[in-house]
């Protein structure tokens, strides 16, 4: 009998694994007869027998029982039933081997059915509750043939412990564990099996003891002898702590009563992979990794094996010692988006850990304690966002906080002993007697099926647990009635609106609306009842290939019509489809639309035959006739969650068979009464991330962006399938400008339609381009008074879409310019790209209808001239020169705009333009005007308009001497540059004036002379700025502008040396400066030898 008390070995013999190593004081008896050979298995015989009594019993006493209670439970255990035990206590299914090699057959578990298949595993010899063997890896082109000795430890049908001469050094077992494992499972009858090693030296006298040892320590000497003597020495001495023992320990006699009976996991490597992948911040496929750890938490439940859970804490106790975590708290930032998911996940998963139907209340217990630990730390996450997300809500006051595990630790305080939902999960076919369905009751519907009493959430976090735990039958029954209890509550909602209808649309708002929504929900009600609905209906299981699903009639159901995949689509309908408030913060937002999206795609999968088409068209209906209760009832709250996803989905699915609701329906949706009840008809612009324009007493709609993308999207989808159907074309064309508030996203509806209505190989479709015209010219009306980047765009787009539309649409544009455009833009893109020989080739027109057209531009041009002279004046011009009273009308706007509001840039530009035109006496007449506003100082020699002024000097001086009398004066008073007045003195000296060849005017051909008027005006003003300029520049200069300052005094004296008294001017210029600055002696050095 083996004693009670454990014993650990001094030192680990040969390669055994640290199994169980309970001290054996003997063997229990053996009994009669000579038992199964040593590779006892079933026998190998073509045809099955029914297993044995004795096997039958020794399976279950394999399962479920330690070996060390089975010998203090008898006193003699027979050597063939010993035996039959010790072989029935291998695990027999291989999928558990594949749950602990690797992620959703992974490499590892591949790679072991190779080995064994190619015959790499031999050796194999399982003694007691011990297996080894050898498994050769094959020689590569790079690596040498190398064989691995393999040792497994099992206990109940679990493998406790695996050791492998690879050095494995990961979560799962290596490909060699793999390989033994399933030679022992495939082919248990050529494994040689013995008792346990203390069976066998019980059996043997002192000699062959003796004999055993000796041989033992010679085969091994290098790595026992060592232990050995210190073992001998130990029981030679009477006082020794091995001789207080009754008993010695053995590896092979499988597990003690006291031992966990579970899989053997490597705790240590589970923490370290789980903190390098946190380490990783999602990148480098760590995400990846942790969801799959994440999905095996998940297998392991659903194979009710105790490590999920225990797997589930080690990798919470790395997900809480995240360092990042204590940072985030800290900046008050939040987390990354993968990460929050993550973290969702991990308080998911611990909801099904403790909502197991068949766990221990010691257990919960201490799930729950340590859940709490956890949840009051400061740096754990919230439940509805980061860090920085705990505002005020609509009463100004903190809510209670709630972490991720919150949902887990009120998990805990349910329980599965109700007998009301002990029956729903027990059976099929529970329902109320027929004489009881009189009247209304709270556990059954009227046609008897029973309802689920739970919160909706609450309900399907049960679904998830049964599931989860591998109780898949249990979960449909439950979600068939979870449905039910839905549907009896929407009948009720219909009711209650149908007495409330009249009252509430007089009102037009309501305040009804669930505070709770299940899309998006921590729980995941509506994507935990869809994918039990569907699971088990799929007819293909590979995960490459797309899900091909099949009907499956629910018993009970009052037509016979219904399955389980009808179901699973209304039970979606409905959650989509539910009023409910947009919660606060920016994760919680997101999470709604991720969340929305991804139930859409789901149901995307599904092919709608005539059973799920008239699922649809019946909840379509009842979500548009339930009021308040429905998101696409016809009065909702005005922070209802926008049904824009959902409808895109409505429509395309119901278009091809009901296209009246189709468009009703999606019409209803179109609608955003957050943004309807705030903002005027002007454009509140884009994009509003992360902006709230609601007062501030609602929460900040973070997504506002994405939802307003959503409902574009449904427009454009709209407007793509009612394509030459104007009356549907111009319900949603109003629709669109009722509810739709950005410019931006109106524009991009009017670009997508106007792609659509002209198709490159077909001809446009008219309606449709009107549609895009409307949308456009709303687009102009909307940006004109707001700053937009992409308006130049808008502009450009609308003149296309017109030229498309026709001759009567660029008309009309440009007749009704000022509700559209700025003059600037009228004029310098609409108009001129109206007039440009593309637009009248593309439109092929006529003489009077060119006419027609250039009028209505020459119109805008003039008017945009007067309203905005300054930015309009020249191009006005342009589109006037064919038409003589409308150039002259121009002109004269300018002229009259000159002296006031127009710069000097400007009218050297129109100046320059009617020189290029032929007019040079009024480019002469505007440069004059230009130089009247001019101001250039006296160090101001790079200045833009310099060019301008010597073009003005250069045109005045070839019309003549008058003219550059004229416009001397006005250079002389706007130019205090010496430079440039130097310039413009010596180009007047070097022609006689008046070679322009003005018709009238006779050129004398003699060169002017500085003496003499004008030019004596502009030598004595130049003269004079670079006496001013000289002392100017004397009063900062520093040493390293001498020698351009020596430079400047050499230009200067050109200057005075074109008077007559110029080189005595000069000089006494030069003395007054050696007087004046006497004390800068090393220019002044420099300027005598230079000047004298």
């Amino acid at each position: 009998m083996a004693e009670g008390r454990r014993e650990q070995p001094p030192h680990p013999l040969l390669s055994l694994p640290p199994a169980s190593k309970r001290p054996c004081l003997r063997p229990a008896p053996r009994g009669p007869g000579p038992g199964p050979g040593h590779g006892s298995g079933l026998p190998s015989s073509r045809y099955r027998s029914p297993e044995s009594l004795l096997d039958c019993a020794a399976k279950a006493v394999a399962e479920k029982w330690a070996f060390e209670r089975v010998e203090e439970r008898f006193e003699r255990i027979p050597e063939p039933v010993q035996r039959r035990i010790v072989y029935w206590s291998f695990p027999r299914n291989e999928k558990e081997i594949c749950m602990y090699s690797s992620f959703q057959y992974g490499l590892p578990f591949r790679r072991g059915i190779r080995l064994l298949e190619t015959g790499c595993v031999e050796s194999v010899l399982q003694v007691g509750f011990h297996l080894s063997g050898t498994v050769t890896e094959p020689a590569t082109s790079s690596e040498p043939e190398v064989t691995h000795k393999v040792a497994i430890s099992f206990d109940r049908c679990k493998i406790t412990s695996v050791t492998c001469g690879c050095g494995n050094r990961d979560i799962f077992y290596c490909a060699h564990v793999v390989a033994l494992s399933l030679y022992r499972i495939r082919k248990p009858e050529q494994v040689k099996l013995r008792l346990p090693i203390s069976e066998t030296l019980f059996q043997m006298n002192r000699d062959q003891l003796q004999k055993l040892v000796q041989y033992l320590i010679t085969a091994h000497h290098t790595e026992v002898l060592p232990t050995a003597q210190k073992l001998a020495d130990e029981i030679l001495s009477s006082n020794s702590e091995i001789n207080q023992v009754h008993g010695a320990p053995d590896p092979t006699a499988g597990a003690s009563i006291d031992d966990d009976n579970c899989w053997h996991l490597d705790e240590d490597q589970v923490r370290e992979q789980v903190k390098q992948f946190l380490s990783q911040g999602g990148y480098y496929g760590s995400g990846k990794q942790l969801n799959s750890m994440f999905a095996k938490v998940r297998e392991m439940l659903r194979m009710r094996d105790s490590n999920g859970a225990r797997m589930l804490t080690l990798i919470t106790e790395q997900f809480m010692a995240d360092p990042r975590l204590s940072l985030w708290r800290q900046q008050g930032t939040g987390m990354t988006d993968k990460c929050r998911q993550l973290w969702d996940e991990l308080g998911a998963l611990w909801v099904c850990v403790v909502l197991n139907p068949h766990c221990k209340s010691e257990e919960k217990s201490g799930w729950l304690k340590q859940l709490k630990k956890w949840g009051d730390l400061d740096v754990c996450p919230l439940e509805d966002g980061n860090y920085g997300s705990e505002l005020p809500n609509i009463t100004n006051a903190l809510p209670p906080r709630r972490s991720v595990f919150s949902r887990a630790v009120e998990a805990c305080d349910l329980h599965w002993q109700d007998s009301h939902l002990q029956r729903i999960i027990s059976s099929d076919h529970y329902m109320s007697p027929s004489y009881q369905r009189e009247g209304e009751s709270l556990l059954f519907n009227p046609q008897g099926l029973p309802l689920c009493l739970d919160h909706v959430p609450t309900a399907c976090a049960r679904v998830d647990a049964l599931r989860s735990h591998g109780y898949s039958r249990e979960a449909l029954r439950l979600a068939v009635a979870i449905i039910n209890t839905l549907r009896l509550q929407q009948q009720r909602q219909m009711d209650i609106y149908k007495h409330q209808k009249k009252e509430l649309l007089q009102r037009g708002v309501t305040s009804t609306t669930n505070l709770e929504g299940w899309v998006g929900h921590p729980l995941d009600p509506i994507g935990c009842l869809n994918e039990i609905l569907k699971k088990e209906h799929k007819l293909n299981r590979k995960l490459t290939l797309p899900p091909v699903y099949h009907h499956v009639p629910v018993w009970g159901s009052p037509d016979g019509g219904e399955s389980y995949l009808t179901l699973a689509l209304e039970v979606a309908l409905m959650g989509m489809g539910q009023q409910r408030i947009m919660p606060e913060g920016l994760y919680a937002q997101d999470k709604v639309c991720r969340n929305e999206e991804q139930i859409v795609a789901k149901l995307q999968e599904l092919e709608l035959g005539d059973l799920l088409v008239q699922t649809l068209r019946k909840q379509a209906i009842q979500l548009l006739e339930a009021g308040p209760f429905s998101g696409l009832g016809e009065v909702i709250h005005r922070e209802s969650v926008p049904m824009h996803t959902f409808a895109k989905y409505l429509f395309s699915a119901l278009l091809p068979h009901d296209a009246d609701l189709a468009y009703k329906l999606a019409l209803r949706a179109m609608r955003l009464p957050v943004l309807e009840s705030s903002t005027g008809s002007g454009d509140v612009g884009h994009p509003h991330h992360g902006i709230s324009i609601v007062p501030s007493r609602y929460p900040r709609w973070f997504t506002l962006g994405h939802l307003e993308s959503q409902q574009c999207e449904l427009a454009s989808t709209m407007l793509t399938a009612a394509k030459g159907d104007m009356l549907r074309l111009r319900t949603v064309l109003e629709a669109i400008q009722k509810n739709i508030h950005s410019s931006s996203l109106i524009f991009k509806l009017a670009q997508d339609a106007f792609k659509i209505a002209t198709p490159a190989d077909n001809p446009p479709d008219i309606t449709l381009l009107n549609v895009a015209l409307e949308l456009g010219l709303q687009v102009m009306r909307m940006t004109l008074s707001t700053l937009n980047w992409r308006r130049r765009e808008m502009v450009r787009w609308l003149v296309t879409c017109a030229t498309e539309v026709g001759l009567r649409a660029l008309v009309s544009i440009l007749q009704s310019w000022y509700t559209l455009f700025t003059p600037t833009e009228a004029t310098s893109i609409v108009a001129a790209t109206v007039m440009s020989h593309n637009t009248i080739l593309r439109l092929s027109l006529d003489y009077p209808q060119r006419e027609e057209l250039a009028s209505c531009a020459r119109t805008l041009a003039l008017q945009c001239a007067m309203k905005d002279p300054q930015n309009c004046a020249l191009s006005a011009l342009t589109l006037c020169e064919k038409d003589h009273i409308a150039f002259e009308t121009a002109y004269q706007i300018v002229i009259d705009a000159a002296s006031t509001g127009m710069t000097y840039s400007q009218l050297f530009t129109i100046a320059r333009y009617m020189e290029h035109r032929g007019y040079p006496l009024r480019s002469f007449k505007l440069a004059s005007l230009a130089m009247t506003h001019l101001n250039l100082a006296y160090n101001q020699d790079t200045h833009s308009a310099i060019n301008d002024v010597l073009w003005a000097c250069a045109l005045s001086h070839s019309l003549g001497k008058n003219e550059l009398a004229a416009i001397i004066p006005l250079v002389v008073k706007s130019v205090h540059c010496a430079t440039v007045l130097s310039d413009i003195l010596r180009r007047c000296t070097m022609t006689a004036p008046g070679l322009a060849g003005i018709p009238g005017r006779r050129n004398s051909g003699k060169l002017m002379s500085t003496d003499k008027a004008p030019l004596r005006q502009l030598l004595d003003a130049t003269i004079s700025a670079y006496i001013n300029t000289t002392h100017s520049r004397l009063t900062h200069i520093s040493p390293r502008h001498y020698g351009e300052f020596i430079e400047f005094l050499s230009k200067a004296r050109e200057t005075f040396l074109l008077a007559q008294d110029g080189h005595i001017q000069f000089a006494q210029f030069i003395d007054n400066l050696k007087q004046i600055y006497k004390g800068k002696k090393k220019l002044m050095m420099l300027v005598r030898e230079r000047f004298g």
